[in-house]
């Protein structure tokens, strides 16, 4: 690994909460919406696999009022970046983050407490985007399992989701638009159903480069598409965020302004 990767930085995520990132190590707009999109509700029991630097736990712990949240990890230098944070701000009594291959149930399972192995409310993922093989793959070994799935499938982080989840308990992912009949496909055959929609464009006239997506396992059909979210104010040609987006990133947003 080079130097530069190596290199750690805090970064304002609002509210007064920081977190560690690296080079290889960081979050995206797709991370802040997803986290938005997924917020659990009070006293909620929830999971992020591949939580990465840790950005949703963070975001549901200091947005939301959840009861007890996993961050489940396999990179060793990402889950060493998240366990700072976590106790940079004091947030080890509510999130923890596991160092965990999500394909390994059994090894997952015995992580968790006794009683909370089927009994999630919430599952999220912000997985990679590209199946392995399409598109070209990033020399860095961070980034390219960041973007493909070098280190699981969409179908791996499914089954892990359907076997944490109770009856009615939801999974919230994103992913690319040509994705969506795949991933639909995919949780149905997890015993999930898709019941919440959203596509993110840049701007009105630009196609979606985004879908946000929950699924309840055991739902019955019947899928709500929500409007769609424009990251640019519809009119206007300056880049000015929307409305909906600078309310989506709240204070994290004064952090990053240019």
């Amino acid at each position: 690994m080079q130097n530069s990767e190596k290199k750690q930085a805090w970064e304002p995520l609002g509210g007064g909460v920081e977190i560690q990132v690296s080079a290889a190590h960081r979050f995206c707009t797709d991370t802040v919406l997803l986290a938005h999109f997924s917020l659990p509700g009070p006293g909620a029991l929830c999971a992020d696999l591949g939580t990465g630097c840790g950005a949703i736990p963070l975001l549901w712990a200091t947005r939301g009022k959840p009861g007890r949240i996993y961050g489940v990890e396999v990179q060793p230098e990402a889950v060493e970046l998240a366990r700072a944070s976590v106790l940079h701000n004091r947030l080890d009594g509510l999130v923890t983050i596991l160092q965990q291959d999500l394909t390994d149930w059994p090894g997952l399972r015995e992580k968790l407490r006794p009683d909370e192995a089927g009994a999630f409310h919430l599952v999220s993922c912000n997985p990679p985007y590209s199946v392995l093989g399409n598109g070209s793959t990033s020399s860095a070994q961070a980034q390219a399992a960041a973007r493909h799935e070098c280190l699981c499938a969409f179908d791996d982080v499914a089954a892990a989701a359907e076997r944490l989840l109770r009856w009615g308990g939801r999974f919230c992912f994103c992913l690319r638009p040509e994705r969506l009949a795949e991933a639909c496909a995919t949780v149905q055959r997890h015993g999930m159903e898709p019941k919440r929609l959203r596509l993110v464009q840049q701007r009105p006239g630009k196609p979606p480069f985004l879908f946000l997506l929950q699924a309840v396992r055991g739902g019955r059909p019947g899928l709500t598409v929500e409007p769609v979210l424009f990251v640019e104010e519809p009119g206007e040609k300056t880049g000015r965020l929307s409305a909906e987006m600078r309310a989506i990133y709240g204070d994290y947003k004064e952090g990053h302004e240019a």
